[in-house]
């Protein structure tokens, strides 16, 4: 996190002249301009030897720091660079905008974070970040100031997204966002306690309703053996089944299958989605079963160890390119299950469908929920049970009919 332009420097930087008593020392921001430094807060205490493995740490404790720090950074860095464009640099006009000017808008932070998620290659998460800020700027304009933001004011927000349609699902990402992002401010002294807006007794997110979208394995096996001549759809089914049968997997993560990931019998691969922020890598072990060998002996790439084992990428793609063709093929998918769905009578199909139903089939079977939480790789059983179809209609009218005495 180095910027040099214009006879400016900004860097990130350990403030090491006064540790605490801890032994912890303040993590700045050092601008540098005609001989002159300027330390700016970044509200992080490291000690030296965290500091000293904090560029290569995996560890989530110090992921976190370095993507607090890098939004901090790209703070500073926007505002010099806003500055040096204009011909206006000082440092008394950077202060002015780091204290009450743009540099403490809640859009700059989030523009920041987008820009730091964009450097990491974070782009699923940076996509829904900008998605976030175009719907607050359409609704609070292009400075909202962080103290402006008051439980009333989130209140009239999820107003405005529910008057829209958006879902509970969708209103709580939105939420959940932007309350990462005062958590920054109040982090970098933007914002006091007393402001803050989230929290018991202030303005609390509602969790969206999960989606109950199992199916019995009945309605899979017919799936299985559904075929309606076309090459297209026997392609997206098989997808679709490998999906169910390879624990539920994501897109994200079949495209990036490839064939040495095939070992003893079995498919092992970490989630794309937890890979940055777990502390350990935890491996997801799916044991390789016969109807995936025939999907694979179907459909698959070529025999090289190195091969995708399924020919979607071909290993040149960026992070952009990457998260297109995972959008594209979910959406191929979809599309063609869907019309399965239709033609079979079960409603409609989705590749999020398949990973739902693999632990619903599971959980329907007596299988133990921290076994389905750890096939799935999820890090907590709460994230699992809102996977699973609790009290599911068949299951309340079996258990209803229970009570039922023979005369009634």
């Amino acid at each position: 996190m180095n910027y040099a332009k214009d006879g400016i420097t900004v860097a990130v930087m350990l403030d090491s002249r006064r540790p605490g008593k801890n032994g912890l020392c303040p993590v700045k921001i050092r601008v540098t301009y005609q001989r002159e430094r300027q330390y700016y807060p970044t509200g992080k205490t490291l000690a030296p030897e965290q500091w000293a493995i904090l560029p290569t740490s995996r560890t989530r404790t110090m992921l976190d720091v370095r993507r607090d720090l890098e939004s901090s950074y790209q703070i500073v860095r926007n505002t010099v660079e806003e500055l040096a464009a204009a011909g206006r640099f000082s440092f008394d006009a950077l202060n002015r905008r780091l204290k009450s000017g743009a540099a403490d808008s809640v859009n700059t932070m989030f523009r920041a974070k987008i820009e730091a998620l964009n450097k990491a290659g974070r782009v699923g998460s940076m996509l829904v970040y900008k998605n976030v800020l175009d719907n607050l700027e359409r609704f609070g304009g292009g400075r909202i100031k962080p103290v402006a933001i008051t439980p009333g004011w989130l209140e009239r927000f999820e107003r405005f997204l529910r008057d829209e349609d958006k879902s509970q699902t969708t209103i709580a990402i939105h939420l959940r966002h932007l309350r990462a992002i005062l958590n920054e401010a109040k982090r970098a002294g933007a914002l006091r306690e007393a402001q803050y807006p989230f929290g018991r007794g202030r303005y609390e997110i509602q969790s969206g309703e999960g989606r109950k979208m199992a199916l019995t394995l009945e309605q899979i096996g017919r799936i299985a053996k559904y075929d309606d001549g076309s090459p297209a759809t026997a392609k997206y089914r098989d997808y679709w089944l490998f999906l169910y049968l390879c624990n539920g997997i994501n897109v994200a993560d079949f495209i990036k299958l490839r064939r040495r990931d095939i070992r003893d019998g079995e498919i092992c691969f970490v989630r794309q989605k937890t890979e940055r922020t777990t502390k350990a890598r935890r491996e997801i072990r799916v044991t390789l079963t016969e109807p995936m060998r025939r999907i694979i002996d179907k459909w698959g790439g070529p025999a090289d160890a190195d091969a995708f084992l399924f020919p979607i990428l071909n290993g040149t793609e960026d992070a952009f390119t990457l998260k297109r063709k995972t959008k594209e093929l979910t959406r191929a998918i979809n599309k063609r299950m869907s019309a399965v769905g239709a033609a079979l009578g079960i409603g409609r199909i989705s590749t999020y469908t398949a990973r739902h139903s693999f632990a619903t089939v599971l959980k329907r079977a007596g299988a133990n929920i921290a076994y389905i939480s750890e096939s799935l790789g999820h890090q907590d059983l709460k994230t699992t049970e809102n996977y699973l179809a609790g009290f599911e209609r068949e299951e309340r009218q079996k258990n209803a009919e229970l009570l039922l005495p023979p005369v009634l």
